[in-house]
Formats: C-alpha cells, sequence, structure tokens
C-alpha cells in the first residue's frame, strides 16, 4: 500500500510544482518548513485525469495541450520546403533532443514529397540521430513514438542501436503514452511486422495496454486506426472496439466510414449493427463528398460480407454513372463484381460498365475481361445490342484463352454459356477429357461444382445447335460418393403436394431428378392429353444418365419438370432469375420439358394442402395451354 502511495505521489507532483512555487513566493520562511504538507494536500484536492472513468479528459489534454514550448529552431522547421532546409536550420542552431526529434520528423515529410537518397549518411543528420541517442530518455512520449516510423521510413536498419534503444524506451514508458499514441504504436508494428521484424515484448506489452485501456477510446481517427490493423487484435479486443466504432459513428467522416467499412471487409467480420450505422450516417448526411474511392470500396465490403442496403446502393449507382469515364478498368471490373456477388442488377450501371469497355477495350486486361463476363453472367445481364461489345470479347480472348488457368477458363466458358455467346472453339476446349483432369483434387465441394458446370457447358453444346460433335457426358469427371440429399422446406411442400396430386401413385411421380445436364428437376410427371399423370417408371429418359425405361413416350403425352425457385435464385428485389438459373430452365424447355415453376412468393402465400394442390393443377394446367398455343 505504501508503495502505491508513493508511486501515486510521484505523479501527481509535478501537476503541483508550479502552485507550490507560487505559494512559496507569498509566505514567510516559517511556512516553508510546511512545504511538503502543502504540496500533498494540494495533490489530492487536484486529482489526476489518469483515473478510468475520465478516459476521455486524458485524451482531450495529452492531444491538445502542447508538451513543450516551441523553440525557434521548431518553428523554423516546419516552413522548411526541402530537406536541405532543415538539415542547413538544425546544422545552424542545435538543439535538445526533443528539437532533433522534431527536425528528423520534417525531413521525413520533406524527403517523401522531394526525394533524397543516402540521406542518413549527411553528417548534419547524423548530428541529429546522435543528440536523439544521447537523450533518448529526455524525449517526449509523442516525440519517441514519431520517431519510429519516422526512422523506419528513412531507411534505419530495423536492428540499428537507435532503434532498438528508441523501442526499449516505449517499452518502459507504455503505460503513460495515450491511447492515440498507442494507435500510431499499431500502425508501426503493424508495418514493421509486414516487413518481417518484429519486438515481441513491445507487440505483447501493446495489446496488453490496448486490452485494458480500451475505455478510453474516445475519437473516430484513432478507431479508424485500429479497425485498420484489426489482425493484431484478440476477437475480444474487436468486439470491444467494433461497439466504440457503433457508439462513435455519428461522428465519422466519411473516410473514417471508408477505413472502417473496408476493415471489417478485409477480416471478413460482419458486425450487422455497425454496418448498418454506417450506412445510415452515410445515407443521412448531405454533406458527406462521396468520393469515387469511398462508393467503390462501400460496394466491396457489402459484396464481400453480404449486406445488402438498397438506398446505399442506388445512391452509389446514381454517384458512379456520371462519373463513369473517368473511372479505371479496375474500377469497372472492381464495382461490377462487387455487385454481383450481392446479386444487385442495375441496369443504367451495368449498361455503361459495357459501354466503357466497348469505349476502353485496350486498357482492359484479360483477368478484368474475364471478371466483367463472369458478373454479366451471374446476374443474366443482356446487353440489348451487345454485337460489338461481344465482337471485342471474343477478340481479346482470342490470344490468351488457352493460357488461362483451368478453373477460369471454365467459369469464362460457363458464363458465356449463360449469356447465349459460347462459340464451338471454346465449348470444345474445356470438355475434352485431358482437360478436365486438371480440375480434380483439391476440395470436394469444388470439384463437384465444376464438374457440375462442364455438365452443364455440355448440355449447351448438345440443346443449343452449334454445329459441333461433343464426348458424351459419360466420360466427364466421376460424381463423387452420393451424399443424402437435404431438401428445403419448399422442395419438401412441393413433393408432398405432387404426391397428393398423383394420389400417391409413386410410379407416376419422380422427386429430386439428377439429370445428364447438370440440373435438378425437383418433380418430374407425364401427362396425358387430359393433364392426367401417367406411368414413367417405362418410359425412354434420355435426361437420365440411364436412359429410363424401353418404352416410347405415347402420343399426345407431354413431360413436365416441376421447378422450385427459391430467395436466393433471384437477383435482390426483383423476381429476374439470376444466370445459372435461367439458363437451368432454357435447358430443361430445350430438353423437351414443359417447365411450370413455383416461385417462392407465391407458394408462401398458400395456407392449406388443398389450396397447394390446386394451385399447382392451376399452374400445371395454364403450362400446357402455353405449350399448345406455340
Amino acid at each position: 500500500m505504501t508503495t502505491r502511495l508513493l508511486c501515486r505521489w510521484v505523479r501527481l507532483f509535478p501537476r503541483c510544482s508550479q502552485t507550490a512555487t507560487a505559494s512559496a513566493r507569498l509566505q514567510t520562511s516559517t511556512v516553508h518548513q510546511t512545504e511538503p504538507v502543502c504540496l500533498m494536500s494540494l495533490s489530492w484536492s487536484q486529482p489526476s485525469a489518469r483515473h478510468l472513468c475520465q478516459g476521455n479528459e486524458l485524451a482531450r489534454m495529452e492531444e491538445t495541450a502542447f508538451p513543450y514550448d516551441q523553440t525557434q529552431l521548431v518553428q523554423l522547421v516546419d516552413k522548411a520546403s526541402t530537406p536541405e532546409e532543415v538539415l542547413q536550420l538544425w546544422a545552424e542552431h542545435g538543439g535538445s533532443a526533443n528539437d532533433a526529434a522534431k527536425c528528423l520528423v520534417q525531413l521525413n515529410l520533406r524527403v517523401m514529397e522531394k526525394g533524397g537518397e543516402g540521406i542518413l549518411q549527411d553528417p548534419r543528420c547524423k548530428s541529429m540521430l546522435d543528440t536523439v541517442k544521447s537523450q533518448v530518455s529526455s524525449l517526449w512520449n509523442g516525440s519517441l513514438v514519431s520517431l519510429l516510423r519516422t526512422l523506419t521510413m528513412l531507411g534505419l536498419p530495423s536492428d540499428a542501436p537507435l532503434l532498438r534503444s528508441i523501442q526499449n524506451e516505449v517499452l518502459w514508458r507504455i503505460r503513460r503514452l495515450s491511447y492515440r499514441q498507442l494507435a500510431y504504436l499499431v500502425d508501426w508494428v503493424a508495418f514493421q511486422r509486414r516487413r518481417g521484424y518484429e519486438n515481441e515484448a513491445l507487440t505483447t506489452a501493446l495489446l496488453k495496454q490496448l486490452e485494458l485501456r480500451w475505455t478510453e477510446l474516445c475519437d473516430s481517427r484513432t478507431i479508424s486506426i485500429f479497425m485498420g490493423h484489426a489482425s493484431l487484435f484478440t476477437p475480444s479486443l474487436m468486439d470491444k472496439l467494433e461497439d466504440k466504432a457503433l457508439e462513435l459513428a455519428e461522428s465519422f467522416s466519411a473516410e473514417d466510414i471508408r477505413k472502417v467499412a473496408f476493415a471489417l471487409a478485409s477480416q471478413n467480420r460482419r458486425a450487422v449493427p455497425l454496418l448498418r450505422a454506417l450506412s445510415y450516417h452515410l445515407n443521412q448526411k448531405p454533406s458527406f463528398e462521396l468520393k469515387t474511392p469511398l462508393l467503390l470500396d462501400i460496394a466491396y465490403t457489402y459484396g464481400k460480407l453480404n449486406f445488402h442496403q438498397t438506398q446505399v446502393l442506388q445512391r452509389i449507382a446514381a454517384e458512379l454513372l456520371p462519373r463513369l469515364s473517368e473511372l479505371s478498368s479496375l474500377d469497372v471490373t472492381r464495382c461490377a463484381k462487387s455487385l454481383a456477388f450481392l446479386k444487385w442488377l442495375h441496369l443504367p450501371l451495368f449498361e455503361g460498365f459495357a459501354q466503357h469497355y466497348v469505349s476502353n477495350s485496350k486498357n482492359y486486361s484479360t483477368l478484368q475481361v474475364c471478371n466483367l463476363l463472369i458478373s454479366f453472367a451471374k446476374l443474366n445481364f443482356q446487353l440489348g445490342k451487345g454485337e460489338e461489345f461481344y465482337q471485342k470479347v471474343h477478340k481479346a480472348l482470342e490470344n490468351s484463352f488457352q493460357n488461362l488457368e483451368p478453373f477460369l477458363k471454365t467459369d469464362v466458358v460457363w458464363s458465356l454459356c449463360v449469356l447465349n455467346q459460347a462459340n464451338p472453339d471454346y465449348i470444345s476446349s474445356v470438355i475434352k477429357y485431358d482437360f478436365q483432369k486438371k480440375l480434380t483434387g483439391g476440395i470436394v465441394d469444388r470439384t463437384e461444382s465444376y464438374r457440375l458446370k462442364l455438365l452443364n457447358i455440355s448440355a449447351f453444346a448438345q440443346l443449343e445447335p452449334l454445329g459441333i460433335t461433343i464426348e458424351s457426358p459419360a466420360v466427364l469427371l466421376l460424381a463423387p460418393r452420393s451424399k443424402v440429399e437435404v431438401c428445403t422446406p419448399l422442395q419438401s411442400s412441393i413433393h408432398t403436394a405432387l404426391q397428393s396430386l398423383t394420389n400417391g401413385r409413386t410410379q407416376a411421380l419422380r422427386t429430386t431428378v439428377k439429370t445428364i445436364y447438370g440440373w435438378t428437376i425437383d418433380g418430374e410427371l407425364v401427362v396425358d392429353s387430359e393433364n392426367k399423370p401417367i406411368n414413367l417408371e417405362n418410359l425412354q429418359a434420355p435426361h437420365l444418365p440411364g436412359g429410363g425405361g424401353r418404352d416410347a413416350l405415347p402420343a399426345g403425352a407431354r413431360r413436365i419438370a416441376f421447378v422450385a425457385w427459391e430467395f436466393p435464385n433471384f437477383c435482390l428485389r426483383s423476381k429476374d432469375l439470376l444466370g445459372r438459373f435461367a439458363m437451368r430452365k432454357r435447358h430443361l424447355q430445350l430438353a423437351g420439358f414443359i417447365v411450370v415453376e413455383v416461385p417462392y412468393f407465391e407458394w408462401l402465400e398458400l395456407k392449406s394442402d388443398w389450396q397447394k394442390v390446386a394451385y399447382l393443377k392451376d399452374k400445371l394446367g395454364k403450362a400446357v395451354a402455353e405449350d399448345m398455343a406455340k
């Protein structure tokens, strides 16, 4: 207890020294004998701002109060515009270690602006370094932290004695650093870690201080610095930082919002309350200047974290449309990819992306062209007059297509199939067995996904006239060991209703039918001319791997495919199907099926079983009538 009291008295003593000096001038020599008692009483009457409950006040005091009077040298150095001026001012005036630290910081800024190789070899610069080295213990906290970054940027080796000395001094004083100084220290530690150098003792002590003193965090700039280096922190500290960011979101600038949002995306942290708050303030404050990097980073964050905020997306599209001519090829493909992940199709914006490519096709790399095609295919964006666009795309892929990585090449060909733009050369290059072997290995789910894509590409070649002969689907990659199929509630409900529709006759109904085209049919029926289900077990089924039975389809009979459209199958806030499912519908129709679509938003309105059966009968009758009318 005595030790703790003495330590606290030492911290409070400097704050009372000025008061004690003033009182000494007014009191007699007899009072001087009791001066220590007065000092102690004054110390307790003016408590330190270092209490936990006063963290905000402490941060403001440390950031606003200048730690020492500016000397003439410091005032002159602030006005210097070149590295030579800074060095000359130091040579003429000299100064203390704090003056040398200030000169080094300004020297680094001028070097970054004007350039200056070999500046550390200059005798005047060495003089500054020697001054700092000889008086490290007298440096102010802010100067210490600034010097770490400054000397690193100037090119001082990480194992230099001066840097080690400063790091040791920082480690010794780390409990006395303000929270903003700790933020700048985090920035430097993260930079050193990327270079492969790390002071483990300093990093450990720093993270411990951040955990203990997180309540002192009180400004948006510091939060944005911390969030940018979230990989250093524990999950518990990140949760606390997110809570603080949510608390201070109202005071964020547009740049702070960009940094925090991008940090969340980089760490894949889907903090929904914080994302909602950032979106609200971004959309509600008209004073914000929405620069292009901010718009692109917000779109990237939403896409990466699968966070939908339609109002913000509409504002992003409205802001980007007039600036399309200013965007680079990277900006266009990045934005298109982000919006594709969000399943959000804004027709004027995507038409602008296509026109941007037509006007600036020479600036697009092959990878960027591929990403643009994949984004268009995901959203099933069909250009009204796309002849010129696709001519340039085919020309761009002409020389580099064969050199694409196998998985990317498969994605590109599949996307062209979705967009109805695949030609025989593309298809023949990916359906060969030698190429397909390159897609094996790795994650099982990924291999299965690409096996289905190859089946879809093969179906495109079989069902849509291209004038080529392809290998039989039987030689494609083998399917993995069968897994138990998990049906969604919508699919299970449709299966039950179809069983009632067929009066429980299992011979007249197939469910979860896996076709040779890579598509799954939720329910298959064969109906006669009166729309009554008939036995389909013995009928030929060219869409099945085994080919079905031996009997031909009776005259007047029709194949019916019931397809359930779930919520994720549609574009955001739209009833338009995504590219994959639009191609599924097209292929089933080309394979001879009458497709009966069952969208989730219609099915959920049906409450009773008889309503569901009646709905399927009605949809079946309408689909058959439409087919007969063609």
